[in-house]
């Protein structure tokens, strides 16, 4: 735990080497129990939390030694160790769990289900398995996955495993790949995508990434699996991992993902609907690889009844057509 000195409601630590590596503001969400993202990022704004005498971005990482100036602040939620998920919840989690280990936890995150909590969502899937988990010592998200996207989701048990983690991330020694339905016959075979993406780009009132020059550098991997008239399902692989990033790399290159409401097509959406039952968006975290503690951890997650039904949908249709 880190060293803590109080003056005045105003609270003064000391990192130790158990949170070292960690990103401020991860740091603070977790100090600041109940405490909502945006209280977060508004008292980093201000200026009002100060790492070593000075202002501070959310993604700083901490070092060991490092002083750390936090205010007062009002809560005006509940804490979340108070929080009680509902029994439908607690039980479509604990048949999550795909992999867990003394370091790590890997879950089948549910498509509809945020991440963490924010401003438009009271709660997460880490919030959920801290409630279901209230002796858990430590229990933090390792990376994370659009609201929509179900599959392979990593939680990191340990401060040490946490930093192992995203050592490996930033080092691109961790191999994430997707299942991913987009429009169309794809006739490209192995594709890769190399283009920079910039966030909150506003249009129509709705904050969006965009495909641009001057961007932040990604990449995406797509290969075919297979190929339908009106479909072909990809597995992408991402050599970085950039907010919606399989989703705009997709459309971007006139293969827009089914069911994506931000990035897609609205006449092929609706055929899908119409003709296979898709009624979310089709990108599943099928597998994940990690070095860790001198082991590798491989972690894979089938589709689900839904997302099967609607390639058989596709492949009678195939089948019909010739």
């Amino acid at each position: 735990m880190p060293v803590s000195v109080s003056t005045g409601g105003v609270r003064h630590l000391e990192i130790t080497s158990e949170h070292a590596g960690q990103r401020l503001d991860n740091f603070l969400l977790r100090e600041l129990k109940g405490a909502p993202k945006s209280l977060i990022y508004r008292i980093l704004r201000k200026g009002e939390v100060r790492l070593n005498g000075g202002r501070a971005q959310p993604s700083r990482r901490l070092q060991t030694g490092d002083k750390l100036r936090v205010p007062p602040v009002r809560l005006g939620e509940r804490d979340e160790r108070a929080f009680r998920p509902s029994p439908e919840w607690a039980e479509r989690l604990r048949a999550a769990v795909l992999y867990e280990d003394r370091e790590v936890l890997v879950l089948d995150k549910p498509a509809g289900l945020a991440v963490h909590k924010g401003s438009e969502v009271d709660y997460g899937v880490i919030e959920l398995l801290r409630a279901l988990r209230p002796q858990e010592p430590f229990l933090e998200l390792a990376h994370r996955l659009d609201r929509d996207t179900s599959g392979c989701l990593l939680l990191a048990r340990t401060p040490a495993a946490l930093r192992s983690i995203q050592d490996a991330l930033r080092t691109g020694r961790v191999e994430k790949r997707y299942l991913a339905l987009v429009r169309g016959y794809w006739n490209h075979g192995p594709r890769e995508v190399n283009q920079p993406l910039r966030r909150n780009v506003l249009r129509g009132g709705e904050r969006l990434v965009e495909a641009v020059s001057d961007g932040k550098p990604a990449l995406t991997r797509f290969r075919p699996v297979s190929l339908f008239k009106l479909a072909s399902l990809l597995e992408a692989s991402i050599a970085t991992g950039r907010t919606h990033q399989i989703r705009v790399h997709a459309a971007h290159i006139g293969h827009p993902l089914a069911g994506d409401a931000k990035y897609g097509d609205s006449v092929f959406d609706r055929a899908m609907v119409e003709q296979c039952g898709l009624r979310r968006l089709f990108l599943h975290a099928h597998s994940l690889n990690l070095p860790l503690g001198g082991r590798d951890i491989a972690v894979s997650a089938p589709l689900n009844t839904e997302l099967k039904d609607v390639l058989e949908s596709l492949r009678l249709a195939n089948l019909r057509a010739r």
